[in-house]
């Protein structure tokens, strides 16, 4: 347990190692305070542990309000896609009992509604969306044009009488929230985490983790190495979590499984409509 825990994820993830050698980098840093400590000069550059330890401290909070914003994004952007994952799941058992779509028909709504969460995804990432099956790929908005093509596609069969108004308006409840979704993961994807805070929160481990040493080594001796390594590890740690997880629907190993997600609503869709639905009659 401890080994795949704790010292296996130092080695097979991209983020725990890159935090690992700027923690080592300190480290070798720090040796110039412990052989200044050696040497005739080793009155030259002290400075008071006492005074990291207060300043480790207010740190500390800073640090932990910028993990907090960040995590907030990441929670608020899954909860959402679970939405869209309900969501897609009732339009697509509305769709199939109150409008009663033939088999052509079920496979227009079914390609749409299982393309609607991919094409959101490559929205989010910036990316080229292209189907064979719907011609979205030169609109600028693809999630919003699938969306408006499920929406046309209700407006005739009501037009033909085929679903009534109270019928729309319950596929509709759902359906709207489509959009919903797609309007609250665009509002993290374009309102990032101020840049002065950003900023100012890395200067200040800058300069903390720049001084830490020379506070350390007089009480340490060469101990200061080792406990700068693991100090500078945690610190450089957090705010590297931070950032990666405050975009949460980028590539890296830290953010959303969106392929996972539009995998988990296409296998729900593909369910749904490739079942008869069950008759009313005795």
């Amino acid at each position: 347990m401890l080994l795949r825990e704790v010292i296996t994820p130092l080695t097979s993830s991209k983020t725990l190692l890159s935090i690992s050698s700027l923690a080592l980098a300190m480290g070798l840093y720090s040796v110039l305070p412990v052989l200044k400590e050696l040497s005739v000069y080793r009155t030259v550059g002290d400075a008071p542990s006492d005074l990291h330890a207060a300043l480790s401290l207010v740190l500390g909070w800073l640090l932990v309000f910028r993990t907090n914003a960040a995590y907030a994004r990441w929670w608020e952007a899954r909860s959402l896609w679970g939405v869209l994952i309900n969501a897609s799941r009732n339009v697509a058992i509305k769709l199939k009992t109150l409008s009663r779509p033939d088999a052509f028909e079920t496979r227009y709504l079914s390609v749409r509604l299982i393309a609607f969460p991919r094409a959101l995804m490559q929205h989010l990432r910036k990316a080229p969306f292209d189907h064979q099956d719907i011609p979205v790929a030169a609109a600028p908005h693809p999630p919003l044009a699938i969306v408006e093509q499920v929406y046309a596609w209700l407006s005739l069969r009501k037009s033909e009488g085929r679903i009534d108004g109270d019928e729309l308006r319950v596929i509709d409840a759902d359906l709207a929230k489509l959009l919903d979704v797609c309007g609250g993961c665009e509002k993290i994807s374009r309102t990032p985490i101020v840049r002065s805070y950003r900023t100012f929160a890395r200067q200040c481990i800058f300069l903390f983790l720049l001084t830490l040493p020379w506070g350390l080594v007089e009480d340490f001796q060469w101990w200061t190495i080792p406990l700068t390594i693991v100090i500078s590890y945690f610190m450089i740690g957090m705010e590297i979590v931070a950032e990666h997880v405050e975009e949460p629907f980028g590539y890296d190993e830290d953010d959303l499984d969106l392929e996972g997600l539009c995998d988990t609503i296409q296998a729900s869709i593909e369910t749904v409509l490739s079942e008869p639905a069950l008759s009313t009659k005795p």
